[in-house]
C-alpha cells in the first residue's frame, strides 16, 4: 500500500486529497483559499504556492509518494526568456479577449478553420485569444514573452524546482486553442497568428507518464486540467456524458476518437487517459431557473422546484425556449427566450415553473443530440452541479434524456483524478501498472435514476419542445452539424 496526493488549484483555492494508492480511499484532505479577490483577472502565480502551502499544513502530505495536480484551466502565465514572470498571469475568468478571440476567427478563414486546426473556436477565455489580446494592449510584454505555461504547467514547473524542461499534459493542452487533439500536435503558426512571434511551449506528456521527481524523490504525475482530472476523478469512460448544470451549460461526452470536424458547436478536448472530451456548451441553464423563480416570486429554487412538482409532464401545454441569453446550441446569439402555449388553463404559477425545468433539460437535451449525432453513444449521463440535487431536476432528467442519470455526491472530484493520475504514474514508475490502464480504483458514491415507465411520457414532452422550437426558430437546430 502507497500513498498518494492530488492537488487542485481552482479559481478561489487549493483542494488537496491524500489517497491510498490500490483503492483510491481518501486519508487526508485539506484546502486554502487564495489570497486574491476570485474575480481577479489578472492574479500572480506566487498566490497560487502560498495557497498550496497553507492548504498542505499539519503534515498533510508526510508518507506522500506522488502528486498529481491539476489547476484552472485557460489561464496564461507568460515568461521571458530567463523564465522569470513577465507580468502577472491572465485567468480564464478574464472576458477581456472576446474581441481578440473573434479577431482570430476571421483571421483565420472562419469558425469552420478552426474547427479543422484544432477542433474548436477560440474562445476569449483560451490561451490564444488572450495571446492576442496581449499583442494588441500590452505590445512590450508581447515581445518580452518568451514562453508560455497555463497554471497546472507553471504549479507543476515550481513543484520541480524550476527544470530547463517545462511539461503539460493532452488534457491541458487540448484547451489552449493551438494544439489539436485529433493530431496530437501544436499549432506554433496560430501562436505566431496571436501573438507575432514563436515562444517556447511546454511538452505534451502522455496520461502516465511523469513530468519529473523532486529531489526529495517525489514523483510528479503530468498532471491536467481541472475538468480532465474531475471527469478522470467521477470514473468517466465509454457511454458517459457529463451534464454540468451552472447558469450557462455543457455536456461532455467521453470518446474514443476526435472528432474529424467538429463543428461550431463542438470542442475537441483531450482528456487526461488517452481518450477524447468532445464538449457542447449552451448559455443558459440554471439562469433559466433563477429568472422564472424571480417571475413567480418564489424565493428560492428549492421552492421553484416544490412548485414544478404540482404541475403535470408538459406543463399543460405550456413551452419555454429558455434563450434568455441568445443561445450557442442552437447558434442563436441574438435571440429572445420564448414562452409558447398560453391558454387560459396554463396560466398559473406551477405550469409556469415546470415548463422552466422542462424548457432547461431540453435545451441540454438538443446539445446531447449534437454529440450523439456525431457517433458518440451515450447509456449513462452523470448530473453536476448544485441545481442537480432539487428534485425537480431528478424527477425530470432521466425520461427528457432518454437514459439512466447519475447524481454523483459532493466530493473533490478533480483533486481526486489527480491523485488517480499519481497513483497511475507511480505504478507504471514500478512496473505495477500498464500505461494504457489506469488503476481500478472505486467509482464516484452516487444515486442512480432510471427513466422507467416515465421514457415515453418524457419523450413526448421533448417533442413538443422540439416542435416549438422548430415553429420559432426553423433549421436552427442542425443537430449532428450544430
Amino acid at each position: 500500500m502507497g500513498i498518494v496526493a492530488g492537488l487542485d488549484s481552482s479559481s478561489d483555492a487549493t483542494r488537496i486529497v491524500v489517497c491510498d494508492t490500490d483503492t483510491g480511499a481518501v486519508l487526508r484532505q485539506g484546502h486554502a483559499p487564495h489570497p486574491v479577490d476570485a474575480k481577479a483577472t489578472d492574479v500572480d502565480p506566487q498566490a497560487w504556492l502560498l495557497s498550496l502551502g497553507e492548504a498542505a499544513t499539519g503534515g498533510l502530505l508526510e508518507g506522500v509518494e506522488a502528486i498529481g495536480v491539476c489547476a484552472q484551466a485557460h489561464g496564461v502565465v507568460p515568461l521571458d526568456a530567463r523564465g522569470g514572470l513577465v507580468r502577472p498571469a491572465l485567468v480564464g475568468n478574464d472576458k477581456r479577449a472576446q474581441v481578440a478571440a473573434a479577431d482570430l476567427v476571421e483571421a483565420l478563414g472562419g469558425r469552420e478553420a478552426w474547427g479543422e486546426a484544432v477542433g474548436g473556436v477560440p474562445q476569449s477565455g483560451q490561451p490564444v485569444a488572450k495571446l492576442r489580446w496581449l499583442a494588441r494592449n500590452e505590445p512590450e510584454h508581447a515581445a518580452r514573452t518568451a514562453a508560455v505555461l497555463q497554471p497546472h504547467d507553471w504549479l507543476v514547473w515550481q513543484l520541480l524546482g524550476r527544470p530547463a524542461r517545462r511539461t503539460t499534459d493532452r488534457g491541458a493542452a487540448s484547451g489552449t486553442g493551438y494544439w489539436s487533439a485529433r493530431t496530437g500536435s501544436y499549432r506554433p503558426d496560430l501562436v505566431e497568428l496571436a501573438l507575432g512571434h514563436q515562444v517556447a511551449l511546454p511538452e505534451v506528456l502522455g496520461p502516465a507518464e511523469p513530468a519529473g521527481t523532486t529531489p526529495e524523490g517525489l514523483l510528479i504525475s503530468a498532471g491536467t486540467g481541472e475538468t480532465m482530472a474531475a471527469a478522470f476523478g467521477l470514473g468517466l469512460g465509454a457511454g458517459d456524458a457529463v451534464v454540468s448544470l451552472g447558469a450557462s451549460g455543457s455536456v461532455m461526452a467521453a470518446h474514443h476518437e476526435a472528432f474529424d470536424r467538429p463543428g461550431a458547436a463542438v470542442t475537441s478536448y483531450a482528456d487526461a487517459t488517452g481518450m477524447h472530451l468532445p464538449v457542447v456548451s449552451v448559455s443558459n441553464a440554471v439562469r433559466t431557473l433563477r429568472g422564472t423563480a424571480e417571475m413567480l416570486g418564489a424565493e428560492s429554487l428549492e421552492e421553484l422546484s416544490a412548485l414544478a412538482l404540482k404541475s403535470t409532464p408538459g406543463s399543460s401545454g405550456l413551452v419555454l425556449l429558455p434563450y434568455l441569453e441568445g443561445e450557442r446550441v442552437p447558434h442563436l446569439p441574438h435571440a429572445a427566450g420564448t414562452l409558447a402555449g398560453l391558454r387560459r388553463e396554463a396560466m398559473k404559477p406551477e405550469h409556469l415553473a415546470r415548463a422552466a425545468f422542462e424548457g432547461m433539460l431540453c435545451g441540454l437535451a438538443d446539445a446531447l443530440d449534437v454529440v450523439r449525432g456525431r457517433g458518440v453513444e451515450v447509456r449513462r449521463i452523470f448530473l453536476l452541479g448544485a441545481a442537480a440535487a432539487l428534485p425537480a431536476v431528478q424527477a425530470l432528467a432521466p425520461a427528457l434524456f432518454g437514459t439512466q442519470v447519475v447524481v454523483p455526491q459532493p466530493a473533490d472530484y478533480a483533486a481526486l483524478g489527480a491523485a488517480k493520475q499519481a497513483a497511475w504514474a507511480l505504478g507504471v514508475a514500478r512496473g505495477t501498472l500498464s500505461p494504457s490502464a489506469p488503476p481500478a480504483w472505486q467509482g464516484a458514491a452516487a444515486q442512480v435514476l432510471e427513466p422507467g415507465e416515465e421514457l415515453a411520457v418524457g419523450q413526448a414532452v421533448r417533442q413538443q419542445y422540439v416542435a416549438t422550437r422548430e415553429q420559432i426558430h426553423p433549421g436552427a437546430f442542425g443537430g449532428r452539424e450544430a
